[in-house]
């Protein structure tokens, strides 16, 4: 896991969209150590009048070639390795496309990785490449 979803202008080649996405991708593999085969993303091609953002925000300068990215994975990573995700992501996307990196806008959502997740069937798959997560009903 995890699932990916990352909002952009559609305006943007097929090549950027696909290298934005092997970009995160790479990324979460080497901070998080996700399996290679663990690839789940959603691209959402928005219109201008959908992807809405200040020119300005924190001292960042933003343009037309926003990038949200909405990761969700299990809870259990440290601070560091946020961080150290966070900056790969934006180094590795701003290397390989047009997209600036202070147009990388990420937002990482935590859940109980054993048992939030159905990948088919309508089933709790057992991840075994996560850590167990306390029971916190226990």
């Amino acid at each position: 896991m995890p699932f990916v979803r990352i909002s952009l202008a559609e305006e943007l080649s097929a090549i950027t969209k696909q290298n934005i996405s092997k970009a995160i991708h790479r990324s979460l593999i080497q901070e998080f150590n996700i399996p290679e085969n663990d690839y789940f993303h959603v691209i959402e091609e928005l219109k201008p009048a959908q992807l809405l953002y200040p020119e300005n925000y924190l001292d960042i300068n933003h343009t037309n070639r926003m990038v949200y990215i909405q990761i969700i994975a299990g809870a259990g990573r440290t601070l560091e390795q946020k961080k150290n995700l966070y900056a790969q992501i934006a180094g590795n996307i701003s290397s390989t496309t047009e997209v600036l990196a202070d147009d990388i806008i990420i937002v990482l959502i935590e859940n109980n990785g054993s048992e939030n997740w159905s990948f088919g069937k309508g089933e709790i798959q057992e991840v075994k490449h996560l850590k167990q997560m306390p029971d916190k009903s226990e």
